[in-house]
Order: C-alpha cells, then sequence, then structure tokens
C-alpha cells in the first residue's frame, strides 16, 4: 500500500524535505498543505511579508542546492526577468546578497521542478494552497489532519506521516494598537507609518529591515557623483527620523570574507565535543569553554592576546568580545568595519578569528543538547552570543544604507542597558521607553527582535497539545552525584529523538517530525537559515523512507 505522507508547509524546511522524499524509491503519496495562496516560497521571503528593499543574509555560496545552485538559477534568466527582480546580470555571483523576494522566487522554482520530479518518478504530488491545518491528533494506526480550505469548507485527512515544516510562527495582527507594532513582517504594513519619530526595538538584520522598510516609504537610497549611497528624503517628511535600540547599542558586522568550504578545526573539532560528551559527567560546557579557547588561541593568537582569552571564562567572554564596539559610536565602527570587510573582499583575505569563532558554532551546538540544567542556562546567558554575532553578519549593501540614513540626520542607535521599559499603555499612539534615567517617547514602534523560542505549551493545534505527546525538552538536574544523571527536569523547547519525532510513551502513532524552526530553538540554538532548513529536510526525510522501507537514492 502506498504511503500518505502530508508536509505542513512549503517553505525551506518542507522544500527539503521535499527533495529528499520524491527520488526514485517506492512510490509514494506526498500532499503539502500551504495556509498561503502561493506554496514554495516560505513566509521570510515571501512577496506578501517582505518588502523588496529587505535583503537576504545568505550568499549564493552559503544557500544548499536544491535541483540547481541560486546562482545557475539566476544566470539562466531573461534580461526581463532579472530587471522584474532587481538584478542585474552583472551583479550575479557566489558571493553576492540578493533581496528576500528574490530567494522566494528561486524556492518557488526549485518546489516547482521537485514537484515535476516526484511525478516523473512515479510518486503521487498534490500541492493545496490556501488550506491552512488548524488541528493534529494522532491516532494508533494515522495521524489525522483538520483542515480548512480556501472557501472556509472544514475537511479531515488521514496520512502515514505527518511533517510540521511551518517555520517561524509570526502573529496573525501585526498592528496590535496604534503605531505599535509587535513584529516587522508583514512589511507592507510598516509602509502606513507616518513621518515621526520611529523607535525600533532590536539592531540585527530584522531591525534593520524594519528600519529601511520605513525609510523607503518617506525616501530613497541614491548614488551620488563619487558612487557614495545617500538616503534622499521625499517632501514632507522632515519629521520621519529612526532610533534602533538594544542593550548593548551595536550594530551587527558586516559580512566578512572567508574561504568556503571550511578549513578543518584543529583543537575544537566533532570528534573532541562528541568525547567531551561522551566522557565527562560533569563540567560539560568549562570542557567545551576549553575546547574553544585552545582552538582561537591557535587559529588567531594576537586576537586571543587582545582580549586576554587565556584568562576568560563562560561568563567573561561576550564582555570581552564586545568591549571595544561598546565603547566606540556605533556608526564609527560600521564605518570603519564595512571599509576593512570591504578590502578584505578585495584582496580575498580571512580574519581569522571571525572565521574560526564561524566554524566553531555547529560544532559545539552538538554540546547544547547534553548539557545540565545550570550550563545550559549558562550558555544561554553568556556564551551563545557571541556565536549569534559573529555569523549573524549582515549584508555589506544593509550597511551601507544605515550609514547613508545616519549621515542624512534620520537614524541614531541607543543602548538601552540592562534595566528597561517600554510602555504602550499610557500613549495614545506608539511607545515610551525609558532606560538609565532617560525617556524617549514615538509615534511609532517596531518590536523587531525576531522570533522567539517557543515550548511544547506553544503548540498550535488544540488536539495534538491536549494528547501531550509534545512534552518540553528534558534535560539533565545539575549534581555532583554520578548516579544521579537520570534527575531531570523539562527546561523548555520540545522533546525530540534524533529523528525531530516526540518521545512518549503513549499508544499513539509516533510518525510526526517536529520541524518547525521555533519550537527546536531551546536545544539547537544555532538552527537558524535555510542551511539548518536543509540539514532538518535531509533528517526527516531519511527517517520516512526508512520507516517506509523504502530505497533512499538521490532526488539529484
Amino acid at each position: 500500500m502506498t504511503s500518505k505522507i502530508a508536509i505542513i508547509g512549503s517553505g525551506p524546511t518542507g522544500i527539503y524535505t521535499l527533495k529528499g522524499l520524491v527520488g526514485k524509491a517506492r512510490p509514494l503519496s506526498i500532499t503539502i498543505f500551504e495556509s498561503e495562496r502561493e506554496a514554495g516560497k516560505g513566509m521570510p521571503y515571501h512577496p506578501d511579508f517582505n518588502d523588496r528593499a529587505m535583503l537576504s543574509n545568505i550568499a549564493s555560496i552559503e544557500l544548499p542546492a536544491i535541483c540547481e545552485t541560486l546562482t545557475q538559477w539566476l544566470t539562466r534568466q531573461t534580461d526581463e526577468s532579472l530587471q522584474q527582480l532587481g538584478v542585474g546580470r552583472d551583479a550575479i555571483g557566489e558571493r553576492e546578497f540578493y533581496p528576500r523576494v528574490v530567494i522566494g522566487e528561486f524556492l518557488h522554482s526549485q518546489f516547482c521542478q521537485l514537484i515535476a520530479l516526484g511525478k516523473a518518478n512515479g510518486h503521487m504530488v498534490e500541492v493545496k494552497s490556501a488550506h491552512r491545518v488548524t488541528d493534529i491528533e494522532l491516532r494508533v494506526e494515522d495521524i489525522l489532519l483538520s483542515v480548512t480550505t480556501p472557501d472556509g469548507e472544514e475537511l479531515q485527512y488521514a496520512f502515514d506521516d505527518v511533517v510540521m515544516a511551518t517555520g517561524h510562527q509570526w502573529p496573525e495582527t501585526t498592528e496590535t494598537k496604534p503605531g505599535y507594532f509587535i513584529s516587522p513582517w508583514p512589511a507592507p504594513m510598516l509602509k502606513t507609518i507616518k513621518p515621526g519619530k520611529v523607535g525600533i526595538l532590536g539592531t540585527s538584520l530584522s531591525g534593520i529591515d524594519a528600519v529601511i522598510t520605513v525609510a523607503t516609504a518617506h525616501g530613497a537610497f541614491m548614488l551620488d557623483e563619487q558612487g557614495d549611497l545617500d538616503y534622499r528624503a521625499l517632501p514632507d517628511t522632515e519629521g520621519f527620523k529612526a532610533t534602533m535600540m538594544s542593550r548593548k547599542g551595536v550594530l551587527p558586522e558586516a559580512d566578512f570574507f572567508c574561504e568556503i568550504p571550511y578549513r578543518p578545526l584543529q583543537f575544537c573539532t566533532e570528534a573532541a565535543i562528541d568525547s567531551l560528551v561522551a566522557n565527562q559527567t560533569h563540567g560539560l560546557l568549562d570542557a567545551v569553554f576549553d575546547l574553544f579557547r585552545m582552538e582561537l588561541t591557535h587559529c588567531d593568537p594576537d586576537y586571543a592576546a587582545s582580549i586576554g582569552l587565556p584568562l576568560l571564562t563562560v561568563e567573561t567572554i561576550a564582555p570581552a568580545y564586545f568591549a571595544a564596539r561598546e565603547s566606540s559610536d556605533p556608526f564609527v565602527w560600521a564605518a570603519r568595519n564595512l571599509a576593512e570587510v570591504e578590502l578584505n573582499y578585495r584582496r580575498r583575505f580571512t580574519v581569522e578569528w571571525r572565521y574560526a569563532i564561524l566554524r566553531m558554532h555547529e560544532v559545539i551546538a552538538r554540546a547544547i543538547p547534553h548539557l545540565d540544567e545550570t550550563d545550559l542556562k549558562r550558555f544561554h546567558k553568556h556564551f551563545k552570543t557571541v556565536f549569534v554575532d559573529d555569523y549573524a553578519t549582515v549584508p555589506r549593501e544593509s550597511i551601507r544604507r544605515l550609514l547613508a540614513l545616519h549621515r542624512a540626520g534620520k537614524l541614531e542607535v541607543r543602548a538601552l542597558g540592562s534595566d528597561s521599559d517600554i510602555d504602550n499603555a499610557g500613549v495614545e499612539r506608539g511607545a515610551v521607553v525609558s532606560f538609565e534615567g532617560e525617556t524617549l517617547q514615538f509615534d511609532a514602534f517596531i518590536d523587531a527582535t525576531g522570533q522567539h523560542a517557543l515550548s511544547a505549551r506553544d503548540i498550535p493545534f488544540p488536539t495534538l497539545l491536549s494528547q501531550g505527546v509534545f512534552r518540553k525538552a528534558a534535560t539533565k538536574v545539575a549534581s555532583t552525584l554520578a548516579e544521579d544523571q537520570q534527575a531531570i527536569v523539562r527546561t523548555g523547547g520540545v522533546d525530540l529523538d534524533d529523528q525531530f519525532r516526540p518521545i512518549f510513551e503513549a499508544h499513539l502513532s509516533n510518525r510526526i517530525y517536529c520541524g518547525a524552526i521555533s519550537f527546536l530553538l531551546h536545544k539547537l540554538p544555532f538552527v537558524q537559515g535555510i542551511t539548518s532548513a536543509r540539514d532538518i529536510g535531509d533528517v526527516i526525510s531519511q527517517a520516512i523512507l526508512e520507516t517506509t522501507a523504502a530505497p533512499t537514492l538521490s532526488a539529484a
């Protein structure tokens, strides 16, 4: 009998899962449910949710091929198509960054090719666009989905395997009070903000996306006679001024040149981390930090000495890492950093300390699910931010735009510190931000801090939630007693096996796979972006094929 598989969501995780299923295996029946009217783009790249000025922070060379690479796909587009995408043919390259909507068009093309490939290989593939899955029920022999059709009809479908590839979860309503936005998406809503004082909480790429979207509603970025980027305000928009805010008040650095594929690490290797996980009963995080320190010192001894690395700990590495940037004007630092990375790109020069941290983050991630309760909290509070800052660099064009806005007198950055308050109840519009004895009032306020980690209680399917099969992730209780290793506490996220299936004892089908990024961040904190979607899709599709006893030949 043909196995019936449902994929909920047609963004990157759903697409890479589909890729793993449509090879020349035993025929499968695959149904993709997408709540949006157009499948195969994903919310982070969908034109209905993004402004055309929003840039993706993944370069072509980093985006895993599906049926082809992004560069190959762009190269074979007509001049007219490229013009519609806003991409010059001479700008196509493996190290280039493109608007989010361009990535969306690429994903949609690959999605359509995968569907055709699946059908050619004997699979039944059906796409149900504008169909929202409202509930999931695990049964003994199958899994029941409740689905709302575009006409509002409620239908039910039974499947053998179900993949939750719902990606990030954004609120249905963005402007919850006049001028108060709890998310930058959907971006077209930000275009309604009048030219006044705009506050943006968050200085990462999400915050940059928000400020650029508002800015392009009240002006435009143009090159001057010397080829420098300027911001030109429209008439009657003198009141527009944006303030980006974060605890540290620093801007992200620009994407830096590095060697791809990565050079191998010498000390902080997968084998070394796995050995610690297997043998380090207590103090695992400190042992991991020792490997981090050895690797960073080996790769860039001058940088290690400059921050006093030999004397640093898990708790003190982040303050040392950020010290120079926090003590500098954010725009002076951004201009200097931009000049440095542009020179390094021209020279094809790699800054070794940045490259070392970049390579280590995915290796160190192997240890995170094995940390005890105390070390897990220490990691999230102190150590994680160093890796996130290093890998979450932004396109150089994003920094150019921020500098142009600042030169035009339209943008400032403020550090809120660790004790701030945001009040939207006492004002008619926007919000008031209080910090360190200072108060700022904004006509519009945007929370651009990004998707937060979700936990078992946030599962959006009522029956599945009531069945209790999704529980918070199990974490060992910190203890000095070796025999106490079985004591656990449930700390957050969801408890999944290594194939992304929930761990439970009830006599129900366990062939449901959670590939939704927001539920994975607690134990897999670096699971972000398209490369992670590829990895998750590979694991889930392989698990499904093994369960259905199908051959697992490549789709390519």
